[in-house]
């Protein structure tokens, strides 16, 4: 096992051996765009002053913003952004499945709620957008899910063959005493026992290693043979502290960009940073020559003069008698508009990089609603590549791995036995997955505009399934499963409709037997006559 631990840390001194050169580019972006998380070459005390490189924030907004974007039209707590579904017709019609899929994606999103998650994983989408990469680490207990997003500076993982993140190294400080309650006092190395008697609030650095595991036993089901062995080690004796194992992969490990070849992803920060450090050495330049306009240097004679030279309100100077030499201030000849027409050229740039000019492309009191659409196409045509690898590689194994905890904790209620062994699906709802799902509906509805008013000349109605269509509507404006009936409920309807029109029809059908009767009545009366 010793040989082991030391295998482990030798693959994580050369993973982070090798992410020298993708670490400097950190820091600088860091320094101009994050400041808060500039600790990554150059580590900085706590409390210390970080902003000395920025004399625009113009970046720093940028950053902001797309981040919040993300995190709204992604993941908003303010409504569902996914739903549970089955993709088999037949099957996903079934009312006892519907109504489990239904509850299981109510208490998903509760879960999500009521947990740290909103304040993580918002830090995580800070991450993609300026290191372009983003690690979040997800637990539980039996009360609730725990959301742990990394710094980048932590973190260091590999691929598998199919270019997904499967392997993931993490060095991390943490007090002696929390070492002491997470792995207990019998199972820490004596270096850390012996700081947590003397100062247990001094930190010690430790390693967590989550690789696939290569040998185990499917049949056997416990924490030394899950697919995803974890391994926490004491980076200062090279001790295990603990192995364990996980079902799923624990870490969540999004890219906003991926070069090919490369396994850290690309930002756009990293395309704004020339632009951003140009910006921010032409603002200091300018606020240096209006300094210098407002306060100019002064031109005082050699001679004539008694120094100091009094600049301030009020001050006197005195001066020869007689002579014509006075103190006169120093014109540069800088052109600061030329300066600020130059700063707003780089701002229009790094916003373009940020995707400000999309995000904020409202609209405008006399757009028609056609153009309202077309904007909002636009849009995501621009920015929807990017969002759909954050589908990929953060939303759906983030649904999956808490799914999976919920299930097994038995925080959600046992599924119908027509699910066992079948795929569950994701269904996306939230705002970016209804904007891309709005261009099939304006389609659709320009397909009835010029439909509906043939219907009375050509059988346009045997061509349209009514509830396919009801069903693509709904699903396309997100329209909550609750507030729809289920097929039972829709059936039982029409049941009872066809069962009052017949019934209407037997009573119609016995009033014109009455009248009938009647009228063959009369008729024979006449005849008697």
């Amino acid at each position: 096992m010793h040989d082991f631990v030391k295998g482990l840390v030798k693959r994580y001194e050369y993973l982070k051996g090798r992410r020298d050169n993708w670490d400097t580019h950190y820091q600088e972006l860091a320094d101009y765009m994050l400041p808060r998380k500039a600790d990554i070459v150059r580590k900085r005390s706590r409390g210390e002053k970080r902003m000395e490189l920025i004399f625009d924030g113009t970046a720093l907004q940028a950053v902001d913003l797309l981040a919040a974007s993300l995190h709204g039209m992604l993941t908003s707590g303010a409504t569902p952004w996914f739903h549970l579904d089955i993709k088999d017709g037949e099957l996903g019609r079934d009312d006892d499945v519907r109504e489990w899929l239904q509850d299981t994606s109510t208490r998903m999103m509760r879960a999500f709620s009521q947990s740290n998650f909103e304040t993580e994983v918002h830090e995580m989408y800070v991450d993609l957008v300026v290191f372009g990469t983003g690690c979040m680490f997800i637990e539980s207990d039996k009360e609730a899910l725990r959301f742990s997003t990394r710094h980048i500076s932590e973190f260091y993982v590999q691929e598998n063959q199919y270019g997904i993140v499967d392997t993931v190294f993490r060095v991390y400080k943490v007090p002696a005493r929390q070492a002491v309650q997470r792995f207990g006092i019998d199972n820490i190395s004596d270096y850390i026992k012996k700081i947590f008697e003397k100062t247990p609030d001094e930190e010690v650095e430790i390693l967590h290693a989550v690789v696939p595991r290569i040998n185990r036993d499917p049949n056997k089901q416990d924490n030394k043979n899950m697919p995803y062995a974890s391994f926490y080690i004491d980076m200062q004796t090279k001790n295990l502290l603990s192995e364990s194992g996980f079902q799923e992969f624990p870490y969540i490990v999004p890219r906003f960009l991926k070069a090919t070849g490369e396994t850290m992803g690309r930002s756009p920060a990293m395309v704004a940073l020339p632009d951003v450090k140009m910006l921010n050495l032409m603002s200091k330049t300018i606020i240096q020559a209006a300094q210098k306009q407002i306060d100019p240097p002064l031109l005082v004679p050699d001679d004539g003069f008694l120094l100091p030279v009094r600049t301030q309100p009020g001050g006197l100077n005195f001066f020869r008698s007689g002579t014509r030499d006075t103190i006169t201030p120093l014109n540069t000849g800088a052109n600061i508009p030329i300066g600020l027409s130059m700063e707003e050229q780089r701002r229009g740039a790094i916003r373009s990089a940020f995707f400000v000019d999309q995000l904020l492309s409202g609209q405008t009191p006399n757009m028609t609603a056609t153009e309202v659409v077309q904007r909002q196409e636009e849009r995501m045509r621009v920015i929807g590549p990017v969002l759909g690898r954050l589908m990929n590689e953060m939303l759906r194994p983030l649904i999956d791995r808490v799914f999976a905890l919920m299930l097994r904790n038995n925080m959600l209620d046992t599924p119908p036995e027509i699910l066992q062994g079948r795929d569950i699906d994701i269904e996306y709802v939230s705002p970016l997955a209804r904007a891309q799902k709005s261009s099939s509906l304006n389609s659709t509805m320009k397909a009835l505009e010029i439909l509906l008013p043939l219907s009375e000349s050509l059988p346009v109605g045997d061509h349209i399934d009514a509830d396919g269509l009801v069903k693509h509507v709904t699903d396309a404006l997100g329209v909550p499963k609750s507030a729809l009936k289920s097929e039972r409920e829709v059936q039982k309807v029409r049941e009872e409709r066809a069962a009052q029109e017949q019934a209407q029809m037997e009573m119609m059908q016995q009033q014109q037997d009455v009248q009938n009767v009647a009228q063959i009545a009369q008729a024979s009366r006449m005849v008697s006559k």
